[in-house]
C-alpha cells in the first residue's frame, strides 16, 4: 500500500497529516510512504526526519498524488494556486482520501461532487462516531481539545481587560466572565482553560450529561429550558431543535450573554449546519469590548454575523471566526492528529490494503463518496438529494 502525505495548501495551515513517528509505524506495517517536500516544516518536522523514519521525499506534487493508494491530509481538498488546478483533479479513481472533508457544509458541496466524479473514496474524519472503540481514531475530538484551549487564549489576548481577578495598589479588578455555549470536548477544554486563567465561568448546553460535566469543572450552569427528549440525538449528540424551541433558547441565553466578557461558541450538530444561537440583535445588546470566539464556524457558526475565517468588530463586539485554531499550535495538534490518522488506517487495513466493512458503524459514518456516488447521509440531506 502506497501512502502519500501532501503539504497542506490552505493559507495559514501549519499541520501535516503524518509525523516521522507515524511514518515509521506505517513502514513497519509494510506500507510505502511518500511525503511532499517541506510538508512538515511548519510543524517542526524536517524532511531529514521523515527520511530517517523510512519515507521518500517527493518535490513534484502531481507525481505525489499520482502514486498514492491512500492520500492523508489535514484539510479538505482545495484549489492549488501554484499549479492552477484543484487538488481533487490530481486524484484518480480508486484512491482513498482521508481528511476532514466537512461534506455537509455548503461551501464544500462542489468539492464533494468532484470527489464522486473522480471516483475517489472519500473518508471524512469528522464522521468518526463517538463510541468507545473509536476513541483513538477520533481526530475531531483531538482537534476540539486544541481549539478549546487555544480559543480561550485568543479571547484573553483580544480582551481589553484582565481575565483573572487582580489586586493592585490602586484597587481590585474583578475577574472576567466567560460563557461557553456547547459543552462538548472543545467546550470543556475552554471551560478548564478559562478557569485556570482565573475567569468566572458559565456554561450552557441542551444535553443534561454535558451540563453535568460542566458543573464538575466549576462552571455556573445556564439552563436552556430545552426538554431532554428534544435535546439528545443518536449517540448522545445534540439534536436539531424546532425553530420555536431554538428561539426560546436564544431568549434565555441572552440574559446571561449580555453580562459576559467572553462568549465561546462550540455548539454543533453532527453532519449538519451549526445552530444559530446568537443573532445580530443579540450581539447589539452585548457589552462593548466583549469577545465572541465562534469555533463552530466550519459548519456555519453559532453567531449569525461571525466573519468566516477572520476577526472583525461589529456593534462594539470582537467576533472571532478564525477557522483553523488547532493549526495555531501546530506541533501538538499535528502529533495528536497524526496518531488518530495512523490508528484509523491500521483499523481499516486488512491484508495490506484498506478494506471497508459496510456493516461496521465506523465505516458507515466516515464514507462520503464511493463508486462515483455521494453516500454520506448528512451531506445528501444538506444537498437535497
Amino acid at each position: 500500500m502506497i501512502i502519500c502525505v501532501p503539504k497542506e495548501i490552505m493559507k495559514g495551515e501549519s499541520r501535516v497529516a503524518a509525523t516521522p513517528e507515524t511514518v515509521k509505524k506505517f513502514v513497519t506495517d509494510g506500507a510505502t510512504v511518500f511525503v511532499e517536500k517541506n510538508a512538515g516544516h511548519a510543524s517542526l518536522h524536517d524532511d531529514e526526519d521523515y527520511i530517517a523514519a523510512g519515507a521518500t521525499i517527493i518535490e513534484d506534487t502531481r507525481a505525489l498524488f499520482e502514486k498514492a493508494d491512500v492520500i492523508l491530509k489535514v484539510k479538505e481538498p482545495l484549489f492549488n494556486e501554484a499549479l492552477g488546478v484543484h487538488e481533487v483533479e490530481l486524484m484518480h479513481k480508486g484512491q482513498y482520501l482521508i481528511t476532514f472533508i466537512h461534506p455537509a457544509s455548503p461551501v464544500n458541496h462542489d468539492m464533494v461532487r468532484k470527489l464522486a466524479a473522480q471516483g475517489v473514496i472519500g473518508l471524512t474524519l469528522d464522521g468518526i462516531p463517538r463510541i468507545s472503540r473509536a476513541q483513538n481514531l477520533d481526530a475531531l475530538t483531538s482537534m476540539s481539545t486544541c481549539a478549546g484551549y487555544k480559543g480561550i487564549l485568543m479571547a484573553a489576548d483580544d480582551m481589553a481587560n484582565f481575565m483573572p481577578q487582580m489586586f493592585t495598589a490602586v484597587g481590585q479588578i474583578k475577574p472576567a466572565k466567560v460563557m461557553v455555549i456547547g459543552v462538548g470536548v472543545a467546550g470543556l477544554q475552554a471551560l478548564a482553560t478559562a478557569k485556570r486563567l482565573g475567569a468566572i465561568t458559565y456554561a450552557a448546553d441542551i444535553r443534561p450529561a454535558a451540563v453535568e460535566q460542566a458543573t464538575s469543572l466549576g462552571a455556573k450552569v445556564v439552563e436552556t429550558g430545552v426538554p431532554a427528549e428534544l435535546a439528545i440525538a443518536e449517540g448522545g449528540y445534540a439534536n436539531k431543535l424546532p425553530d420555536d424551541v431554538l428561539a426560546r433558547e436564544r431568549e434565555i441565553l441572552m440574559e446571561t450573554i449580555k453580562e459576559m466578557d467572553v462568549v465561546f461558541c462550540s455548539a454543533l450538530i453532527p453532519g449538519k449546519v451549526a445552530p444559530i444561537l446568537i443573532t445580530e440583535d443579540m450581539v447589539k445588546q452585548m457589552k462593548r469590548g466583549s469577545v465572541i470566539v465562534d469555533i463552530s464556524i466550519d459548519q456555519g457558526g453559532n453567531c449569525a454575523i461571525t466573519p468566516a475565517g477572520g476577526k472583525e468588530v461589529k456593534h462594539g463586539v470582537l467576533l472571532n471566526g478564525i477557522k483553523n485554531i488547532p493549526g495555531l499550535i501546530p506541533n501538538s495538534s499535528t502529533w495528536m492528529f497524526s496518531q488518530n490518522v495512523y490508528n484509523l488506517v491500521k483499523y481499516l487495513t486488512k491484508d495490506g490494503k484498506i478494506s471497508l466493512d459496510m456493516s461496521d458503524e465506523i465505516c458507515q459514518k466516515i464514507i462520503v463518496t464511493r463508486d462515483g456516488e455521494i453516500v454520506h447521509t448528512g451531506t445528501r440531506e444538506a444537498m437535497g438529494i
